[in-house]
């Protein structure tokens, strides 16, 4: 089936995983994501902010990676143009929490041990 034969709505709905998947693509995001989903184990707790009700501070996710703010901010920013993501501001932070939705949707399955 080509996209043009599926109709609009089917197009957003194409090219907004296509979004998703691109995002994913990347090893360091991939990565990231995985560590979004089940925060808990590997990030240490908060003093703003909980992990898993308002997010992962970026500061967290940068000294896990160990690279560099502006890095981590780039694809942080791809993931929340995905959708994957979303941010909220805590203070002087940006805190990310996953978007598991956009990830059913898409019909990508990560899986988290408990």
């Amino acid at each position: 089936m080509i996209i043009d034969d599926i109709g609009r709505e089917s197009t957003e709905l194409v090219t907004a995983q296509a979004k998703v998947f691109a995002a994913l693509s990347s090893p360091v995001r991939l990565q990231i994501m995985l560590w979004l989903l089940d925060p808990r184990p590997h990030f240490a707790p908060q003093v703003d902010g909980d992990l898993v009700e308002d997010g992962v501070c970026v500061g967290r996710i940068v000294d896990k990676l160990d690279l560099s703010q502006p890095t981590v901010s780039a694809h942080m920013k791809r993931l929340s143009a995905a959708g994957l993501v979303r941010g909220k501001k805590i203070n002087n932070w940006i805190f990310y929490k996953p978007q598991r939705d956009v990830l059913k949707t898409a019909g990508v399955v990560l899986s988290t041990t408990e």
